[in-house]
């Protein structure tokens, strides 16, 4: 839905560019992995070294090992390993059937037929390093071309919500026992606890650099536009660049 078009050809200077359930959805999955994340690194500094493969203990080899994190960056800020397996494990559950929930609602209303699928000539090498080149020259979609997602939007979009989100889910699944004996072939999958761990805490980190360059995007796009447009829907187009003379 937009505004209507200002003269012939004008481009609507207002499009509805997020439906509610992708607004809700996007705050709530905010919230979300706020506090998995940091009650996450509260679980962690119980034992803060990572291993691969079934064994992980004091003596054994990790291929990561620091420091615990601080307070400031925990949930609870003092160490509490109970009180932040309490709210890891709380959020993980909620946030497990909200993603099914999203994942359901978007194959039904198309938002992922509509808005994330790739579309003809968008994966060619050429569109892909033109996308890329700039984004680094900090040109961004204008005009009727900022209403769509452009192919490194989709293609990180698809990578967190449809990879690196249920992986992280699987994994944390993996390291629960009574996981293991329901469904053992988890641990085979990911060769070992140990090794789910591992990646559990690899996927939460790279959630962390989506992130922030996400925020660092929007904030160059332009924030009052960009956040509007996740809480109330509307979006107000960039007026049309100008295209430049081919050199």
């Amino acid at each position: 839905m937009a505004d209507e078009p200002q003269g012939e050809g004008a481009v609507p200077a207002r499009i509805k560019r997020h439906r509610l359930p992708t607004r809700l959805w996007h705050w709530f999955n905010a919230l979300c992995l706020y506090v998995l994340f940091s009650s996450g690194l509260g679980i962690f500094n119980a034992h803060p070294r990572l291993y691969w493969g079934q064994l992980g203990a004091n003596f054994d080899q990790p291929w990561l090992q620091k420091a615990r994190f601080g307070s400031w960056l925990t949930l609870p800020a003092q160490y509490d390993l109970a009180m932040s397996r309490r709210w890891h494990l709380a959020f993980a559950l909620i946030f497990a059937f909200a993603l099914l929930a999203y994942m359901l609602w978007s194959l039904v209303n198309r938002h992922i037929g509509r808005d994330l699928a790739f579309r003809k000539g968008e994966l060619k090498p050429a569109h892909v390093w033109q996308d890329i080149k700039d984004h680094a020259r900090l040109r961004f979609p204008s005009g009727e071309a900022a209403a769509r997602y452009n192919v490194l939007q989709k293609g990180s979009y698809v990578a967190v919500i449809f990879v690196l989100l249920p992986l992280m889910i699987l994994t944390g699944l993996t390291m629960s026992p009574g996981m293991d004996a329901a469904w053992p072939w988890l641990v085979d999958l990911f060769g070992g606890r140990q090794s789910a761990r591992s990646i559990h805490f690899i996927v939460a980190w790279l959630l962390v650099a989506f992130f922030i360059v996400h925020m660092l995007m929007v904030l160059l796009a332009g924030p009052i536009n960009e956040i509007r447009s996740m809480i109330t829907g509307w979006y107000v187009l960039p007026k049309a660049r100008d295209r430049e003379p081919k050199p």
